[in-house]
């Protein structure tokens, strides 16, 4: 019997040099209808001031994201709330690959930065996130992967 999924624990922790100016949040989807979203923040005025393209979002929130097993990314979408509506400002798609079955066990935390791309294919900043797979303990008291369940909270369905 194979496996029909596996949990991910995901920290959106930030993103950098983004052409943002309302709030923004991240989407988070892994190849099925369930995604995560994170919370609106605003730029925290760290860039360069000199340079309108430079911001610092910091978002710092941990998800439980199911995954199919037959998925091969994840997608990290940032967007911002306009008056009428969504804007999207820079998509990320990461290969599974590059942080599942490699030379460090799957439960070890990996912090990762990947380059965002507006719809037009323009860069438009990075992405600050980590990942871990969460590891079904098999006991018969409440394990820590259920502990961990009923802290952080569970990926349903996108605004």
């Amino acid at each position: 019997m194979g496996i029909s999924s596996r949990t991910l624990e995901i920290t959106v922790i930030s993103g950098e040099n983004l052409r943002v100016t309302d709030d923004a949040y991240v989407v988070v989807r892994g190849e099925s209808l369930n995604c995560c979203t994170t919370r609106t923040v605003k730029d925290s005025g760290e860039g360069d001031k000199n340079n309108r393209n430079s911001s610092l979002l910091s978002w710092n929130e941990k998800f439980l994201l199911d995954m199919p097993a037959h998925a091969r990314s994840i997608t990290f979408e940032v967007q911002c709330g306009k008056f009428k509506g969504v804007r999207p400002v820079g998509v990320a798609r990461i290969a599974v690959s590059d942080f599942l079955g490699c030379d460090v066990p799957d439960s070890c935390l990996r912090v990762l930065s990947y380059r965002l791309r507006d719809w037009e294919g323009k860069r438009n900043g990075v992405l600050h996130f980590a990942v871990r797979v969460v590891v079904p303990e098999r006991s018969c008291s409440i394990s820590a992967a259920e502990q961990m369940k009923e802290m952080v909270p569970k990926c349903e369905g996108c605004r």
